[in-house]
């Protein structure tokens, strides 16, 4: 018999739309013949499942079902594919544990603590995950500018702590010009983080469980025209993503050992893709996302290409992992 999956996808924060392409490529790549794909937009206006054909069904919020003609349809399991809150920060896997529903991402707390860009390197430093010399503000912090450059320098980076696809992410190149990078960044979030530059190459490392194993796919390496892979380089075409990237074996195996280990030490679960500045062949890690993008344009499905899988099975693989997962906490 089929299952029912649904597929969520929207989100509250900027990065919405992106979440909508990458949902919709994930209800267009679902086996037919082992999945019924339901499109689940979850925005901060109405939660509902819109059809092919335009018609709209909402979500009963108490038990995450959707009733369409007359037939109430519960879900097997969940396919998150919502980039930022409320399904890449816990909210949506806290919901769901709730409710008794599988879901593809990893768990509450990992959700939460990866989001939190301050909190996850600090939670890695002691493995021995080098990153940049960082200095934080909340909203409502005396900013000196001084002592921020003191500790950082420049140039540096100014980003929202907890935001995604380079919304809220500046990089500063004279103290005149940080204030405004930091009114910016507190558009997006409430709390920032402001790091060092690092020089060096940069390189994006998918690892996945696939078929029970943890997978580090094929390395990529990014390639911008402008000062730093910023939104526009990203999805506007400003970029080059090499995959694989040419690295020689010893930097490569380096490379992902130190992805697999982040993904172990932080006891992830479905798909990640780890940022890294190449500093003097040492990668120092910039962030950790557990939803990236999966549109057939973004980098991890690139790599999971590269390493000869599929659309279909990459996600159906994500799917059969959580109803396993699922299964094995239930017995």
């Amino acid at each position: 018999m089929k299952k029912n999956i649904g597929v969520i996808m929207g989100g509250y924060s900027s990065e919405y739309q992106i979440s909508l392409k990458s949902g919709q490529v994930v209800c267009d790549n679902l086996d037919s013949d082992r999945y019924n794909a339901f499109p689940l937009h979850i925005l901060k206006d109405k939660w509902a499942c819109v059809m092919p054909d335009g018609k709209e069904y909402a979500i009963d919020r108490s038990d995450f079902s959707v009733t369409i003609e007359g037939k109430k349809i519960n879900f097997d399991c969940i396919f998150n594919a919502i980039h930022g809150t409320p399904g890449e920060d816990g909210f949506m896997q806290a919901y769901l544990k709730l409710l008794g529903i599988p879901q593809t991402a990893c768990d509450m707390y990992q959700a939460a603590l990866t989001f939190n860009k301050r909190d996850c390197l600090a939670a890695l430093k002691p493995y021995g995950i080098k990153c940049a010399t960082s200095y934080y503000l909340n909203k409502g912090d005396q900013v000196d500018t001084r002592a921020i450059i003191e500790k950082v320098g420049l140039p540096c980076f100014v980003k929202a702590n907890k935001a995604g696809s380079s919304f809220g992410v500046s990089k500063v190149h004279e103290e005149s010009t940080l204030q405004k990078a930091i009114d910016s960044a507190f558009n997006e979030d409430d709390e920032i983080i402001i790091e060092s530059f690092l020089e060096g190459r940069e390189v994006s490392v998918g690892v996945i469980r696939y078929q029970g194993k943890v997978t580090v796919l094929p390395i990529t390496e990014i390639v911008t025209e402008n000062d730093f892979f910023d939104y526009e380089a990203k999805y506007q075409g400003k970029s080059q993503e090499v995959t694989p990237a040419d690295l020689d074996t010893e930097l490569e195996e380096k490379i992902r050992n130190i992805a697999a280990k982040v993904y172990q030490v932080l006891k992830l679960k479905g798909f990640s893709r780890s940022e890294y500045i190449l500093v003097n062949n040492e990668p120092h890690l910039l962030e950790v996302n557990t939803i990236p993008g999966l549109t057939r344009e973004s980098i991890l499905p690139q790599q999971a290409r590269e390493a000869g899988i599929t659309l279909p099975e990459l996600f159906g693989n994500a799917i059969e992992e959580a109803l396993k997962s699922a299964h094995a906490i239930q017995a």
